[in-house]
């Protein structure tokens, strides 16, 4: 048991925590998911003026709105209040922020004429979100074919591949949203291609299983 606690998120295990309180109470895990939204959508909207001021806002909501990803998944888990309804709701929320936070941060470097990037930032905004949205979109359809652990993103040390964005407000301190967008607009599609290998390793996989072996 001690090491699968070792092998779980450093901060899904703090989320735990925080969020043991609430087992008993009226709170569900969709009221968490809301919250959670609510401010992932208000950190894509800080990003949108781009000045210097907003945008640190934006990261440190960011990072808040990730953090609170974790506490509806943990809740769930200890209060045995999930369903399938309120894990599709996370799962939209989840790219619902990441696709908006990318794009607003394409309008605002786009708001700032003195970026010169590769191409006009919005672009640069829509490929790292078309990416992330596919990047979603087969993870669960891989769950949905082969169940909740094989749609699990990869992880190392406690750190997901997602909590790249906990650095997001050293980037904006450095004012290097322009980079760090040029960066996701590269990395995000590359990403998205190794997904879409796995997801093609799943279906192969399934399609040589007899039909009774298959998740529905």
């Amino acid at each position: 048991m001690g090491n699968a606690s070792f092998q779980r998120p450093w901060d899904a295990r703090l989320a735990r925590r925080l969020v043991a309180p609430l087992k008993d109470s009226l709170v569900t895990p969709n009221h968490l998911t809301s919250v959670r939204l609510a401010i992932g959508l208000a950190a894509a909207a800080a990003f949108l003026p781009g000045t210097y001021g907003w945008s640190n806002l934006g990261a440190l909501l960011l990072v808040l709105s990730n953090f609170l990803d974790h506490t509806d998944g943990e809740l769930a888990r200890i209060s045995g209040k999930s369903s399938r309804i309120g894990h599709w709701y996370d799962l939209a929320s989840d790219a619902a922020v990441t696709i908006l936070l990318f794009v607003a941060m394409g309008a605002g470097v786009g708001a700032d004429a003195e970026d010169a990037l590769l191409a006009p930032p919005i672009v640069h905004g829509a490929l790292a979100g078309g990416a992330i949205a596919l990047i979603f979109y087969l993870r669960m359809r891989i769950e949905a074919m082969a169940g909740k652990p094989a749609g699990k993103q990869a992880s190392l040390g406690g750190f997901e591949t997602e909590d790249v964005l906990y650095l997001l407000p050293v980037v904006t301190l450095c004012d290097a949203v322009g980079p760090f967008l040029v960066a996701a607009s590269i990395g995000a599609p590359l990403f998205a291609i190794w997904v879409v290998f796995d997801y093609l390793q799943v279906l192969r996989r399934l399609q040589s299983k007899p039909p009774a072996a298959r998740v529905s």
